[in-house]
């Protein structure tokens, strides 16, 4: 396979409106991110930014990536902290069900912005880890519902970023975002690009403060936390369960 031939029988390469390169999954059916917000720009406006918000004033913080894809939120990340606050130690840990999808990423065609990473890049597909003085980055390859169980008041911040929850409703569920709770530390956000009664839900009924993250340069998101967050409109849940009554998150007993 040549550089940039990222084409096979199971992805897609594909240009969005921001100029940077998605895929195309042919086993859920989907892109890996809007089209329409551009792959870089969705990671950034609709995850690293709000979070890195979020939290001003840590020395460390711990990340977790769900799912790693193509790896453009853990790739933002870097390259936002590394602008913005390159003294913070940050760590990210994402799991990633296709091996073979991480092992062709030395093949991706990345934006501009990310050629200084290349080294990374490389490393976390042909390795799985990545370390130096202030970045540590694990990948895990299997079952991210099993991985998020070995967690305990950990992370700082969760990218909620799996396929949509019509595609994979496995990781969108009551019982999974129970799971995810539990990994999370007190103060810690959630960042999501969905924005379904449904998946909003399922927060909210762990105990999740829903708030509205909009912007013009991007489709509305949401965000997740325990704690309020300054500065963005929250969502009154009450109001939303007595217009929609029949409406549910998803459980895993349906699935």
């Amino acid at each position: 396979m040549k550089k940039n031939d990222f084409n096979d029988e199971l992805h897609t390469l594909t240009r969005s409106e921001d100029g940077s390169c998605t895929a195309y999954s042919k086993e859920y059916d989907e892109h890996y991110h809007s089209t329409k917000d551009g792959a870089l720009s969705e990671s950034l406006y609709k995850h690293v930014i709000p979070a890195f918000k979020h939290i001003q004033g840590k020395k460390s913080v711990t990340i977790l990536d769900i799912c790693y894809g193509l790896g453009f939120n853990t790739l933002a990340t870097i390259l936002y902290y590394q602008q913005h606050a390159s003294d913070i130690k940050l760590r990210i840990y994402s799991p990633e069900l296709d091996s073979v999808l991480v092992a062709s990423l030395i093949h991706f065609e990345y934006p501009k912005e990310f050629e200084g990473l290349r080294v990374i890049i490389d490393t976390l597909s042909k390795k799985g880890v990545y370390e130096d003085d202030y970045l540590f980055i694990e990948l895990f390859l299997g079952d991210a519902r099993e991985y998020v169980g070995e967690f305990e008041d950990f992370f700082d911040v969760v990218y909620q970023d799996a396929f949509s929850p019509s595609a994979n409703p496995v990781l969108w569920t009551q019982e999974y975002f129970a799971d995810i709770k539990k990994a999370m530390k007190e103060d810690g956000i959630l960042t999501t690009y969905s924005t379904a009664l449904k998946t909003r839900l399922a927060l909210h009924y762990n105990g999740f403060r829903i708030y509205l993250n909009k912007g013009e340069s991007f489709r509305n998101a949401t965000l997740a936390s325990f704690k309020p967050i300054d500065g963005y409109e929250e969502i009154d849940m009450k109001h939303k369960i007595t217009c929609n009554p029949n409406t549910q998150p998803f459980y895993d007993k349906d699935i």
